[in-house]
């Protein structure tokens, strides 16, 4: 597997996990860590996903 895949899979399963936490058990502290966690992986998955390049603009 070569390292932009490896790195895209490691990102997507951090983010997986993150979003199964149950939050609610969680103090406000521990939860606002999780959701900046989760804001930043998703906007670097944004920014490094592959463009689509089927797509023509």
């Amino acid at each position: 597997m070569n390292q932009q895949v490896e790195q895209g899979y490691r990102m997507h399963r951090v983010l997986s996990n993150l979003s199964r936490l149950d939050v609610d058990q969680l103090d406000d502290a521990d939860r606002e860590r999780v959701e900046t966690a989760r804001d930043l992986l998703e906007e670097v998955s944004l920014l490094t996903r592959p463009e689509d390049r089927s797509h023509p603009f």
